[in-house]
């Protein structure tokens, strides 16, 4: 297992003092890993020092250990990383897993760096999608390198923040202040997709238990895999939250710990959630089908008595039918054909079979 220790050893252009290292040039975008930079500065109580800086300067500002550097990566590849993983000294298997993503929330420890994985979400609510981001966190004695992956802005409201300067003790959190704040935001974020996702849960039960008869199988069991989704990212989040709460971890003070515990308790309160609004769904689905199940069995019920109405008026209907149709024949040797009464007859033995016919049928419950 490659493990990273902190910064690699300056080069001679890097022996700088540290004041000329946070007054470098901002490079342009495209050259190297750069590109893939969206932001790159030092930080120092809890407040941003100085503009945007180069990734070389950046490591020697890392080294001379007074506040910490915040490198942040969007979508980088094997080839943008591998300048800052060389610069910080960060460990082969997690950078691995901060570039390829699908990573579940963890936390792990290589050496002096400590490697955490977030899945910040947010709920589109007229689509009715969940959709999670990723962050990774390569955190080290002075710096720390994000990545991120997905849409979100958690890391832009967490600098936002850095900006404006962060009051004490929070200030004395270093670098751990960035994970913190981003681990708070994505706690926020999963109630927040939690809120929109019981109000469409509450207009489907409306939907399902109203005097409509449409079947909403189809939107039910789509908002089911969204929120197993959210499942996804955050249960497996629990038990890293847990471990920063109890100390213990490298670079994360004693006096934070209490502020993990919060975050915490608002990821175990949202996991509460999405298991109520999972168990909601599955009733909701259950009863959706067992309301059309009862419709189409009413539909049948109703085919099956129409069916027996016109089996029961065609049964009538084929008395007359039958009998005009053997005294149509014309044949000329045929009985009461030249009978006074037998036009007479023949008519009261047609009304006398159709009424037999039609009392036994609405005795049966045919009519």
């Amino acid at each position: 297992m490659s493990v990273g220790h902190g910064p690699r050893h300056p080069r001679a252009s890097e022996s700088d003092a540290l004041e000329d290292a946070f007054g470098g040039p901002v490079l342009p975008e495209g050259r190297g890993s750069e590109s893939v930079v969206g932001d790159c500065a030092w930080y120092r109580d809890g407040r941003r020092r100085g503009p945007r800086l180069a990734l070389p300067d950046a490591a020697a500002a890392a080294r001379q250990g007074d506040g910490f550097v915040w490198v942040g990566l969007r979508h980088p590849t094997d080839d943008d990383i591998a300048e800052v993983a060389a610069e910080f000294g960060l460990p082969a298997l997690a950078v691995e897993d901060a570039v390829h993503a699908h990573q579940r929330p963890k936390l792990e420890v290589y050496g002096e760096v400590v490697f955490v994985v977030l899945k910040p979400a947010r709920y589109v609510d007229h689509v009715e999608v969940v959709d999670i981001a990723e962050l990774a966190f390569f955190l080290g004695p002075t710096f720390v390198v994000t990545v991120r992956h997905g849409e979100c802005d958690t890391l832009l409201r967490v600098r936002a923040e850095l900006e404006e300067g962060l009051s004490d003790p929070y200030a004395g959190f270093g670098q751990v202040a960035v994970l913190h704040r981003a681990a708070d935001l994505v706690a926020d974020g999963y109630e927040q997709a939690l809120e929109l996702i019981n109000e469409d849960v509450d207009e489907i039960e409306a939907l399902v238990f109203g005097p409509g008869a449409d079947d909403h199988a189809e939107r039910i069991y789509k908002l089911k895999s969204e929120v197993a989704e959210l499942r996804r990212a955050v249960l497996p989040l629990i038990r890293p939250l847990e471990r920063l709460a109890a100390g213990g971890v490298p670079h994360v003070p004693d006096v934070a710990d209490q502020y993990f515990r919060d975050v915490h308790d608002h990821v175990m309160r949202a996991a509460e959630g999405v298991e109520l609004v999972d168990r909601q769904l599955s009733d909701v689905l259950q009863a959706n089908t067992a309301r059309v199940t009862t419709g189409q069995s009413k539909v049948a019920l109703r085919q099956n008595e129409d069916m027996r109405k016109i089996s029961a008026w065609a049964a009538i209907a084929l008395v007359p039918t039958a009998i005009a149709g053997i005294y149509g024949m014309n044949f000329d040797h045929m009985p009461e054909l030249r009978w006074r009464y037998g036009y007479f007859v023949v008519l009261a033995v047609i009304a006398a079979t159709c009424t037999g016919l039609h009392r036994l049928f609405r005795r049966n419950g045919w009519l």
